[in-house]
């Protein structure tokens, strides 16, 4: 569902990504981890088709991002970190938005809407100005956005940033649930959101991919810690 091949990224002589590649399977839900500059939000925007590789391939669902964009990012939900939302408007005017920029049906709009107003809490938000909303609200809005339209893929970059512990523990369940039948992506700094939501770990290290396996084996990696694994791991890094 997701795959890159050899995939690079240069700026000048930096390689923010460099020759990664990895596969990630329908009903599989992997934490994306990796010290601050390795290369995770860079490779996202790479699979997400935001950005062009240097090298490299990346498809989701089978369906080359760069050759095919638009085709891919249709199976695509993507919640970047700090993710731009329209200040002006209210939850209902960007859903509503956006769901006609996808060419959704009123009535496919209406079943949709009731189904992301219920899992992402907006029901006292809808038509309060998102300029006015708070961070945590504003996030939900925007985990309300990618799954809007019902996606096959999602990646999604801190999802749980600026959330209340309740907040928390709502989107984690959320993003189990989704994993059973759909194929996500999250970065994390948090090893208690790996721990509770992740079924497979992938640490990328000075854009190079360094770790992949469970979190187990990861824990497995620092004697028995995640944080000592991560240290184990890019410590080396300056």
């Amino acid at each position: 569902m997701i795959e890159a091949v050899d995939l690079c990224k240069y700026y000048g002589s930096f390689a923010a990504v460099d020759h990664l590649t990895f596969t990630v399977r329908r009903g599989e839900v992997v934490a994306f981890l990796g010290p601050n500059g390795a290369g995770k939000s860079t490779t996202m925007k790479v699979l997400t088709g935001y950005l062009t590789p240097t090298a490299g391939t990346a498809r989701l669902c089978g369906i080359d991002v760069v050759q095919d964009r638009i085709r891919a990012v249709e199976r695509l939900g993507y919640l970047p970190e700090n993710g731009p939302l329209y200040p002006e408007m209210t939850p209902r005017e960007l859903l509503t938005f956006f769901a006609k920029a996808r060419g959704m049906s009123i009535a496919r709009l209406r079943d949709r809407l009731e189904f992301v107003t219920e899992e992402c809490a907006l029901q006292d938000l809808l038509d309060k100005p998102i300029g006015k909303c708070s961070k945590g609200q504003k996030q939900r809005t925007g985990m309300a956005q990618v799954l809007l339209h019902d996606p096959e893929v999602l990646i999604m970059d801190e999802p749980t940033t600026g959330l209340d512990p309740n907040q928390i523990r709502h989107v984690r369940e959320l993003i189990k649930k989704l994993g059973q039948t759909r194929t996500i992506l999250l970065s994390t700094h948090l090893f208690q959101e790996v721990e509770a939501m992740a079924g497979r770990v992938m640490l990328v290290n000075e854009g190079r991919l360094v770790f992949d396996g469970t979190p187990a084996e990861f824990k497995a990696r620092g004697g028995g810690g995640m944080d000592q694994a991560f240290h184990a791991l890019t410590g080396a890094q300056k």
